[in-house]
């Protein structure tokens, strides 16, 4: 019985007492055979429960540990910040339906101007810069009055759209679906006042990048960084795409007038004619490479990066070393740069929570900075620092992002507006509009909301726009009396940067700009067209029906701050949007199917067989390109 009992007992505090009753006491194991056989069934019915016990406790551990895990997933995925997963569900987007069923579908702004003297004087909202310049926001000619106003802050209120904002200026991890801060209001924090991400203070970081930045353009526009003979460099190539192409080409194109000595270029097509059509233009000698890639490993940024890097060796003699003088990197990946041949020292970071179409405040605006010089990107950053203090600070009523946004929310989800309509009149503004629409349309461009939930409603409008006054001569008919409800802005500077012909010019622009907001909004009846002399048949086709909504933007003028005042205020309508909708306006997964098919179709068409791996059309498509090709 002892060799049951022994191994039973062994590690036991016990063990030493019962050993000795048991080898010293035979009289005692003779006289009770079967009080010690109970005695030993009785312990290893103990330790089999000790056991159980044990398990047990260790397994709802991990059990609590994985509901906690999931709790938190589950927490992250859905939604944190607001506690409604369709915004149909609140109450102010039914009383909106119902103000709009009532009055806001036959709502005339020429009327309301005829019953309200002050209303532009209430409704145009006048925002002062850093450096004193403004730029006002004339909201009158929409389709609205105080109480629709009311009732879309109503809708923003229970919406917690400053609830929202309040945990994105904070760092909160706001992008649910990738678990990251969404903080690139943190890149123009001019003030350095501490803002934190996951407990780090990131000012410090940020600082230091732009400080960077500061030290390496003023190096390179005053020629004492020199390209590997000796010569000054006179052009920057900077090879990038979305975000990292988009931001840098609108704001250098934007701010021309403030160029100094060096010619910016810009590579983001995988067409290998934009890549080519530039090499054709630059001279190896005087010329710096900018990579943008986060990761650098963005297929087509590094392809055209390569072609690149092998013709300047090409033109070069081969050697590697000559790389380090004509080559900076706009990445975080030290390995792969350093691989590609970029010494580290000119390798300028950026984080997760900077977002591509939000990445021209970052490192990736280094072509701008050495454009136009860091002190005016500088100037840029503190004006969309201004728009944010703006955001942050106002009340609702007078908060001027906000109420754009709203405004674009009533249009879009009440009135069936597909489009929105951003015209310039200012030829250095001429790409403004294709960079808000990777702004706007790849941020609210989802069908799923936080809470998990597909909409039942529209979400993200189809933005589009060129420069006026050419654009009154192409799609401005569709605007004045096509079939679709198209709310537009117009931005205008008072002051030209080329008041030439005695500022004949801006004249004439700005009488466009005035009368085309005005033709929208007052139309013309039948009764005017005939005054004019037109009968019969040619009467309707003269007709302009009016009540079209436009906000007029006037700035002083197109500086680096008014410019960077403009893009933080269309981030700000696109955040007030995504809000209400209660979307994640930060994500973009929409772009990542193309890329993963495109990957695998880019293996097939390294070989000449026929393909029959796709559907039909792709199959039938792919076969006649290699035939082609």
């Amino acid at each position: 019985m002892l060799f049951i009992v022994e191994p039973a007992f062994k590690g036991d505090i016990f063990s030493p007492f019962l050993g000795f009753i048991f080898y010293c006491s035979p009289i005692f194991r003779w006289f009770c055979p079967r009080v010690l056989e109970f005695f030993c069934i009785l312990l290893i019915f103990f330790i089999f429960i000790k056991f159980l016990l044990l398990s047990f406790l260790f397994s709802s551990y991990n059990l609590v540990k994985l509901i906690e895990k999931q709790s938190t997933s589950l927490k992250m995925s859905s939604n944190s910040f607001t506690n409604f997963k369709l915004a149909t569900e609140l109450s102010a987007w039914s009383k909106l339906q119902k103000i709009y069923e009532s009055q806001g579908k036959t709502l005339s702004v020429k009327q309301e101007f005829q019953k309200d003297a002050k209303r532009f004087e209430k409704l145009n909202k006048t925002f002062t810069n850093y450096d004193g310049s403004k730029i006002l926001f004339d909201f009158s000619k929409n389709l609205v009055n105080d109480e629709i106003i009311g009732a879309l802050i109503e809708l923003a209120k229970e919406a917690n759209v400053t609830g929202l904002r309040d945990a994105m200026f904070k760092g909160e991890h706001i992008n649910s679906t990738e678990d990251r801060a969404v903080y690139h209001v943190a890149l123009r924090n001019r003030a350095n006042k501490p803002m934190y991400v996951d407990g780090v203070n990131v000012a410090p970081e940020v600082d230091s990048v732009l400080q960077h930045m500061k030290e390496f353009s003023e190096q390179v526009r005053s020629g004492a960084w020199k390209g590997y003979t000796g010569k000054k460099i006179t052009d920057v190539v900077n090879i990038g795409i979305g975000g990292s192409d988009l931001g840098p080409v609108m704001v250098t194109e934007a701010l021309k007038h403030y160029a100094g000595v060096l010619d910016v270029h810009f590579v983001s097509n995988i067409d290998g004619t934009h890549i080519a059509e530039t090499l054709k233009v630059v001279d190896p000698e005087t010329t710096l490479f900018l990579i943008a890639s986060k990761t650098f490993t963005t297929a087509e940024t590094i392809t055209n990066a390569n072609t690149a890097k092998n013709w300047f060796l090409a033109k070069t003699g081969n050697e590697p070393s000559h790389i380090a003088k004509h080559f900076a990197a706009l990445s975080t990946n030290e390995t792969e740069v350093a691989k590609f041949g970029i010494d580290t020292k000119n390798m300028f970071g950026f984080d997760s929570w900077v977002g591509g179409r939000y990445s021209v405040w970052s490192a990736i605006g280094l072509s701008v900075a050495l454009y136009i010089g860091y002190d005016n990107f500088e100037a840029f950053l503190k004006g969309a620092e201004a728009v944010d203090n703006h955001f942050t600070q106002t009340p609702l009523e007078d908060n001027i992002p906000l109420l754009g946004g709203l405004l674009s929310v009533w249009y879009n989800n009440f009135f069936g507006a597909q489009t929105h309509l951003v015209a310039p009149f200012d030829q250095y503004l001429h790409r403004f509009p294709a960079y808000l629409q990777q702004l706007s349309m790849e941020s609210n461009g989802k069908s799923v909301t936080r809470g998990n939930v597909f909409t039942d409603y529209s979400t993200g409008s189809i933005l589009f726009g060129e420069p006026a006054t050419n654009a009154q001569h192409s799609f401005f008919q569709l605007v004045h009396q096509g079939t679709k409800l198209i709310p537009s802005d117009f931005l205008l500077a008072a002051q030209s940067h080329n008041p030439i012909e005695n500022k004949l010019h801006q004249k004439m622009l700005a009488s466009n700009f005035f009368a085309q907001a005005e033709a929208l909004m007052v139309g013309k009846d039948e009764e005017e067209v005939k005054a004019e002399g037109a009968t019969g048949g040619l009467v309707p086709h003269k007709v302009f029906s009016g009540n079209r909504p436009t906000t007029s933007i006037l700035a002083q003028k197109i500086t680096p701050a008014t410019l960077g005042a403009l893009i933080a205020y269309y981030e700000h309508v696109t955040f007030t949007e995504g809000a209400i909708w209660n979307i994640n306006s930060f994500d973009q997964w929409g772009v990542e199917l193309g890329k993963s098919l495109a990957k695998v179709i880019g293996k097939e068409l390294d070989n000449s067989s026929d393909i029959s791996t796709h559907d039909a059309s792709t199959n039938g498509l792919i076969n006649q390109f290699k035939e082609w090709m």
